[in-house]
């Protein structure tokens, strides 16, 4: 898993890249997330594009993320999601936890 940060305005971006399960990638975005909100950012989204296959511990962890984003008065969202990433969101009724959006300008504009 390759996470890349970017900014666009006040919003932070994470890129995420290939397979976000429990061996690969889940511990790295908990600490992104940590690291962010320890720096006091409010408004994250996650580009989930190039994430080619998710398991439940990844599920989890979008969760646990979402939820000390929520606790900490922040913000996440999702973009770019696959139709795997969809399906698997939507299979576990979880779509309707998270806002996503499928173009990165829309998302940085639903922050306001």
């Amino acid at each position: 898993m390759e996470l890349n940060e970017r900014r666009v305005d006040e919003v932070v971006i994470i890129d995420l890249s290939g397979k976000l399960t429990l061996s690969s990638g889940n511990v790295q975005l908990r600490q992104v997330i940590r690291d962010l909100l320890g720096r006091g950012e409010k408004k994250i989204v996650l580009n989930l594009d190039k994430v080619g296959y998710m398991d439940s511990a990844g599920v989890g962890e979008l969760v646990a993320s979402f939820t000390t984003a929520q606790s900490q008065d922040a913000s996440m969202k999702l973009l770019n999601l696959t139709a795997k990433i969809r399906d698997l969101l939507q299979f576990t009724q979880l779509i309707s936890v998270f806002e996503s959006h499928a173009d990165e300008a829309e998302a940085v504009a639903s922050f306001e």
